[in-house]
């Protein structure tokens, strides 16, 4: 597609993947990084690649599997701990706001019980109203919790919990794996910007499953590689990441690959361990992390002629 691949922006030193990254409406850059315990985690960058910010564990504590993120309307942080069970709100400043379960406290979501425990949330995304999809997406691909002796989490399927922008729930549903409208995972979180549908990537079945903003099931879409992220660009086109193929891939909305960036598995120039969570701008280019490799590649669309 003619993308420049770049490396602007300096990490601190230290190891662990960058499993995600997002833009703030100001033009900063959101990085969230896998390390080890009491070290900084979440990173802001400003326009010009400068590192203004750091965000450490006195204000997040550890996030266990440090994995989505996404910026919210308002230029708020949402991160999510796959292994803390935790989703995390913060302020444009790196100020706690709200935390959605109960940190290393994996379980159901029961609202009826007022138990809202998360069970390995992956990503967030949001409706246009502001409403919060949490996708709960390892699921049946990690240890199994189905039948526990703990009564708060005997369930552990993949699902989507839906609730408002200050965290009051609305809806969820499950996935429980086989059929059209099931999926066994909810790596993938996206929320097409046209009309509010959800697009959940439904990672080791290659397949991206699109239901209503209410939870009504759709469509499914078969693909050929591991649906990993999903995104929709300023134009609401989306695009996909392809995981360990090291790739992003601009789709039509029936699932149809129209272009693709990447050259595929490795640590070279332009390619990626695991292609995983990404962000664009309005000038379409693209800016990643790597879920094994500590950096960020940003990817610079070809000039418009």
């Amino acid at each position: 597609m003619g993308y420049t691949f770049t490396y602007p922006y300096v990490l601190p030193p230290g190891f662990g993947g960058v499993p995600s990254v997002a833009l703030d409406s100001k033009g900063n850059l959101w990085v969230f990084q896998r390390a080890d315990a009491g070290k900084p985690q979440l990173f802001k960058f400003d326009p010009n690649y400068k590192l203004v910010h750091r965000v450490g564990p006195d204000a997040i504590g550890y996030q266990d599997k440090a994995h989505g993120m996404a910026v919210d309307a308002d230029n708020n942080v949402w991160i999510t701990a796959a292994n803390g069970a935790t989703v995390m709100k913060l302020s444009p400043e790196g100020k706690l706001l709200m935390t959605i379960g109960v940190r290393g406290r994996r379980g159901d979501w029961n609202e009826a019980r007022g138990q809202r425990l998360l069970w390995q949330p992956v990503m967030v995304a949001f409706a246009p109203n502001g409403d919060v999809y949490i996708g709960e997406g390892h699921a049946n691909e990690s240890p199994n919790d189905t039948d526990s002796d703990d009564a708060a989490n005997n369930i552990g399927a993949a699902r989507i919990i839906h609730l408002d922008k200050n965290g009051k729930f609305i809806n969820q549903w499950y996935g429980n794996e086989v059929g059209q409208g099931k999926f066994s995972s909810a790596h993938g979180l996206a929320v097409d910007p046209t009309n509010g549908d959800v697009w959940i990537g439904d990672r080791e079945e290659y397949r991206i499953v699109v239901y209503s903003r209410d939870g009504v099931f759709l469509r499914t879409i078969q693909m050929r590689n591991l649906v990993c992220a999903l995104y929709f660009d300023s134009h609401g086109q989306p695009w996909m990441a392809s995981g360990q193929d090291g790739q992003f891939l601009k789709l039509d909305r029936n699932g149809q690959v129209l272009g693709a960036i990447g050259n595929g598995m490795g640590i070279g120039t332009g390619q990626f361990i695991e292609a995983s969570y990404w962000v664009m701008d309005k000038q379409d280019n693209l800016y990643a992390g790597d879920t094994s490799v500590g950096r960020v590649t940003k990817m610079v669309a070809p000039k418009q002629k």
